[in-house]
This record gives C-alpha cells, sequence and structure tokens, in this order.
C-alpha cells in the first residue's frame, strides 16, 4: 500500500506548478515498483519562499526535492553540497537530503540532454554546434556540450547581456572550446539546439534560421510539448535528425532515480 505513515515523500517546488510532469512521472513509477513513496507537488510566491523552506527543511520525512523555475538559482544558495554542473550554472534542479544533515544539489538539464543524444547515437565530441536559448536550461546545456568536447558552440539569444556572460562562463570552465555568440542561424552546424520555450505554440515562429538546416544534421528541441515542434517538422523534412524534449525527460527520470535512490536499490525497506 502507498501513501502509508511510513511513505518517503518527495516535493516538486515550482511557481506556479501547475504544468509539472515531474509528480506524475514519479508517482507512476512508484506504483509501478510497489514502493510506498509519493511525490508532491509544491509553490508559494516568491516572497513566502524563506518560510516554505523552513518548513520544508524541518520535515524529517521530505527525502528529495525537484526544483524549478523561479527557485534553481535560490535554492543553490541552501545547499551545504553541490556538484559542479550545478555550481558552474547557479542553479540547481535536484535536491537531496543528506545522511549527515543539510541538503546535497545537483542539475540534470544538461545531463538529460547529453544522455538522450547518446541514446540516440549521436557523438558530440569534435562537432560544431548551435544553442538557442541562454537561460537556466540553456546555460546548462552548454556546459555540458563543452564539456563532452564539442569543438566549436555558437550560443545564440536575445538577452545580449545575458548570453556574453553563459558564453565567457563556459570558456573559462571549458578553454578547448570555441565559444561564441552568434545569429540563431544553424548553417555549418552539425548539431543545432532549441533551449527556448519559442515553439510550444502553434503560431510560434521557428526558433532558429531553417534555411540553415542540412540533411544529416541533428536538431534537438527540448520542448516537450507539443510532441513534434514545427522545428522538428520542418527539420525531418529537411532530413535532419530530429528530437524533441521526451527523451531529455526520460534521462533525467532516471538519474532523478539514482540521485535519489528512489527505488530503494542501497537500502532495505
Amino acid at each position: 500500500m502507498r501513501g502509508t505513515g511510513k511513505a518517503d515523500v518527495f516535493a516538486m517546488l515550482a511557481h506556479p506548478v501547475g504544468h509539472a510532469k515531474s509528480p506524475g512521472a514519479c508517482n507512476a513509477f512508484f506504483e509501478e515498483r510497489g514502493l510506498d513513496s509519493l511525490m508532491v507537488p509544491v509553490t508559494c510566491t516568491p516572497d513566502r519562499l524563506e518560510d516554505l523552506w523552513t518548513g520544508l527543511d524541518a520535515m524529517s520525512n521530505l527525502r528529495g526535492i525537484i526544483v524549478s523555475i523561479p527557485y534553481k538559482g535560490k535554492l543553490l544558495e541552501k545547499a551545504a553540497k553541490a556538484h559542479p554542473r550545478a555550481s558552474r550554472v547557479g542553479a540547481v534542479n535536484v535536491m537531496r537530503r543528506l545522511p549527515e544533515g543539510g541538503w546535497e544539489a545537483d542539475n540534470f538539464d544538461g545531463y538529460g540532454f547529453i544522455m538522450a543524444m547518446k541514446n540516440a547515437g549521436h557523438v558530440m565530441a569534435g562537432k560544431k554546434a548551435l544553442l538557442v536559448g541562454g537561460g537556466g536550461g540553456g546555460s546548462s546545456i552548454a556546459h555540458c556540450l563543452a564539456e563532452e568536447g564539442v569543438a566549436d558552440l555558437t550560443i545564440a539569444d536575445t538577452d545580449v547581456e545575458k548570453v556574453q556572460a553563459l558564453a565567457a562562463a563556459v570558456q573559462a570552465n571549458f578553454p578547448s572550446c570555441k565559444i561564441k555568440v552568434g545569429p540563431a542561424d544553424p548553417t555549418g552546424m552539425d548539431i543545432a539546439v532549441n533551449a527556448t520555450p519559442v515553439g510550444m505554440k502553434p503560431a510560434d515562429p521557428f526558433p532558429m534560421a531553417v534555411e540553415g538546416l542540412r540533411p544529416g544534421m541533428v536538431v534537438y528541441d527540448i520542448i516537450m510539448e507539443p510532441a513534434e515542434t514545427r522545428l522538428m517538422a520542418e527539420a525531418r523534412a529537411r532530413g535532419c535528425h530530429s528530437h524533441g524534449g521526451r527523451p531529455m525527460m526520460d534521462a533525467q527520470m532516471q538519474a532523478w532515480v539514482d540521485f535519489f535512490d528512489m527505488d530503494r536499490t542501497h537500502r532495505n525497506g
């Protein structure tokens, strides 16, 4: 039976939280495996975050938190330990309670993307890549692409100051990768990634200049819904390898399972 008084509790924190897919995915995982665990969606307005955090930290049966916008940066400040993936982008998307007390943070946005690419058989080392979007997800993907060994990375974003700061940070962390800020033009690239929300609505424009797409290029749109965006359909029509956000989410889900030990592999009960 699930949801007993002995249940392990996980939280999904975002504001708003109604769009979050993580609680449903994680609770389905617990159901499939017959685990006495549950994940609950949690939200608060930004001005009440400190109040909420005091309560979450005090919950001794709260084993972990999945963190989304707008709290990814703020929650990093609460972590006693953080993986370099989180530290270098200044944002978390998972936190787990440490046995000795306190919290450990990580960021699986970029990791999930890299694993989805690898699971699809794509090699990134030595390639030329375009990344459109320098926000939270894009920042994590940029660092992970450089870590994976792409030779050249062009980052495009409408916020010039933000994208320049991101390019400088990635270059400092991975000096062997050639990083530059440029237009959202995939001409001459091997890999093109959309890490913006542009494409979620039917009337949205293309997030990049699709005229530059060529057969054999890998085009990845991290948007979850719709399952096939206009960019993906156009890329497929032009002979590209087209991928959407679901495989990245699946890879992140596996990372969460391991990070939280959700299936209780390493303990009894």
